[in-house]
Order: C-alpha cells, then sequence, then structure tokens
C-alpha cells in the first residue's frame, strides 16, 4: 500500500487567498487525501475542520508559529479541532550557520519538543538546504536530530538535493524520524523556480523506497513558486505520484 497524499496549502496561497474553500474543493476533486495548513486565511479551525468532513480530507499536518509558553494552548486547540497530531516550524541560515548558532538553535527546539509533547501533540522541523551545513564533522541536521530525541523531520528531499546530498541515503539513515516527506521538483538550482512532480531533476522511486513504510505517515506536495499555473502543476503532481504508484489518492 503506498503512502496516502497530502499538500502543503502555502503552494496554492495566492489561491487561496481568494477562495479558500475553492482551492480545498479542488483538491479533493483531484484526489488528494490531506492537506498540510500554513494558515487558515480568516476562517476559524472549527470551520475548516467542517469542510474538510465535508470533502473527505484529513490534515496530514500544520505549519505553525514557533511554540512558545505564550502561544502553545491557542496552537495545540486549533490544531487538535483540525485533527491534527503533527506540528512543524522551521529555522533560517543564521540559526545552524557554526557551533554556537546550533547550540543555541537545539536548545530553542528541545523547549518547544517539550511544550508540544505536553500536550499530547508532536513537533518536527521542515528544512531548507542550510541545515547541511557540515559542523564539527556532521551535519547539522542530524546533530540536530541526535540531540532533540522527540523532535521528528519533515523532510524537504528537494532541497537536501540542492544542498548537494544524496537524498535517498540521508532518507535510509535517518528513517526512523521521519514521518513526512516534502516532495518538490525543479531544475535542482537555488532561486529557479520549481516544476510539477516528476518533470524536473529527482528520481523520486528510490527517494520514497528509502523511507521506512512503518514511520512514513504522508507524502506532501510543495511548490514554492511555478513558472506554469500552480493549480495545474498541482494536478500534475498528483497524477504522477499516484499513477507511478508512489503515493495513494482517492482518485
Amino acid at each position: 500500500m503506498s503512502t496516502p497524499l497530502s499538500i502543503q496549502l502555502y503552494t496554492l496561497r495566492e489561491e487561496a487567498k481568494k477562495d479558500f474553500f475553492g482551492v480545498l474543493e479542488m483538491l479533493a476533486e483531484t484526489g488528494y487525501k490531506g492537506v498540510e495548513f500554513a494558515g487558515l486565511h480568516d476562517k476559524t479551525a472549527t470551520e475548516v475542520a467542517a469542510k474538510l468532513a465535508d470533502l473527505g480530507l484529513k490534515t496530514s499536518s500544520s505549519h505553525v508559529g514557533f511554540p512558545t509558553s505564550e502561544n502553545i494552548h491557542e496552537l495545540a486547540d486549533t490544531e487538535k479541532t483540525l485533527g491534527n497530531s503533527l506540528l512543524i516550524s522551521g529555522f533560517g541560515p543564521d540559526d545552524f550557520k557554526d557551533s554556537e548558532a546550533l547550540t543555541q538553535t537545539i536548545d530553542r527546539f528541545q523547549t518547544a519538543v517539550a511544550l508540544v509533547k505536553a500536550e499530547g501533540l508532536k513537533f518536527g522541523i521542515h528544512n531548507h538546504w542550510w541545515e547541511f551545513t557540515t559542523i564539527d564533522g556532521r551535519l547539522a541536521y542530524e546533530t540536530l536530530l541526535e540531540a532533540v530525541p522527540d523532535l521528528f523531520g519533515e523532510l524537504d528531499v528537494y532541497w537536501v538535493a540542492v544542498g548537494g546530498l544524496n537524498v535517498a541515503d540521508l532518507i535510509a539513515r535517518n528513517a526512523a524520524r521521519l514521518p513526512l516527506l516534502h516532495i518538490k521538483d525543479g531544475p535542482g538550482v537555488q532561486g529557479q523556480a520549481h516544476v510539477a512532480v516528476g518533470s524536473g531533476t529527482l528520481d523520486f522511486a528510490p527517494i520514497v523506497a528509502a523511507a521506512d513504510p512503518n514511520v512514513l505517515e504522508w507524502l506532501v506536495v510543495e511548490l514554492d513558486e511555478c513558472d506554469t499555473d500552480m493549480t495545474e502543476a498541482v494536478k500534475q503532481s498528483y497524477k504522477f505520484l499516484t499513477e507511478s504508484g508512489l503515493a495513494s489518492g482517492n482518485k
């Protein structure tokens, strides 16, 4: 059984600003099983949860503001209403630039993980390419995972490739920590637009095969920018991943 397919709604942020529920309807019609939130576009969590139920969609995960003691209860209430247990944030390049910065980043993630865990939820990191600098002989990303054992990874496979690493090898080494993979495609060059999954430079079969099927819960499509119509790219990505047997949808 292949992994269910979700989509990071940041991909369709411009369309969602105009008609958020229309975007959800399009995704359900396309066949996506889940969605990953990046804001609710002025809707309440209760309204969104009801819409998801009507459409047969599930919440795979959510990108949220970094958890603090001040915001954790509101974050947790929102995500529980959405039926979600996987919360995700990320940091910038300066937070992984050297050993001192990495130590501070580890401390912040340890605090956040504890806050989220106390609410019965899980906290993870979404990467770009800068987490794969080598600090004290190790990848900063793997040092972070080792130092914060309850932190999971939502590994963005495209940015791993842009960072110059073998994606399948990295996944295989850390498969026990990776319940989510961000699936995006493109020319493999920073600053250039992404393309529909399956029409760029990445070979997704060995990437998905490297994950642990007992840990991996969702594949999550994310395209930051496209030179083509984004809705069409989203539909093409669904078609490629489901028809190739790498992910499962509702159609």
